[in-house]
């Protein structure tokens, strides 16, 4: 369920309840796409908190927002209810596998297969610049590259570029979050170039 609550001009989200959680068991959050992005974000999938919300990337302890203002991609810390704002800057979201889960770890191999050629099909659809998967252990799975490592990846989709990145979800401590901004802003310069 996702309620918006305006409090003194600034749009709040609702904080799910636990039955919201709950219900948002296999929904799906909506692209937020458009042709020849600068880059195209993709997630693993819509976690509980983006099932209940809408928003990608809204659970209160993932990176993703926080990273993209530090890397230089947003002048000011976005909420994810104002995810829409990243359209007029070129930027836009999908998910690898568009299931709601409680952990990446329920999804299964043949999810991640079939993820894989529908972001292919995305890709060859919006012709973004840059693809930028944020989840190593997802793209290995959905792409068959089982040592693909972070950074630009020698295989591009049409035109675009690849970019590997780990997961900015907080649950992922093997990166912390001057590591996750060093790297986010290597994308930033190859897509301001």
């Amino acid at each position: 369920m996702k309620i918006l609550v305006r409090l003194s001009g600034l749009m709040s989200v609702y904080k799910p309840t636990r039955f919201d959680l709950q219900d948002a068991i296999n929904r799906t959050t909506e692209d937020l796409l458009d042709y020849d992005l600068r880059v195209l974000f993709c997630g693993i999938n819509p976690g509980l908190y983006s099932g209940a919300t809408g928003f990608h990337f809204a659970r209160p302890g993932n990176r993703f927002w926080k990273v993209l203002h530090l890397a230089g991609f947003t002048d000011r810390q976005l909420d994810p209810s104002e995810e829409h704002e990243l359209l007029a800057l070129g930027y836009g979201i999908t998910s690898l596998v568009g299931r709601t889960t409680a952990s990446a770890d329920e999804l299964s191999k043949e999810e991640f297969a079939k993820g894989g050629q529908l972001l292919l099909r995305k890709i060859k659809k919006f012709h973004p610049h840059i693809l930028a998967v944020l989840g190593i252990g997802a793209y290995r799975a959905a792409f068959g590259v089982p040592r693909a490592k972070v950074g630009l990846q020698p295989e591009t989709i049409n035109e675009t570029e690849t970019w590997l990145l780990p997961n900015p979800s907080g649950l992922n401590a093997n990166y912390q979050i001057d590591a996750l901004v060093d790297l986010f802003k290597e994308l930033r310069t190859a897509a301001s170039g």
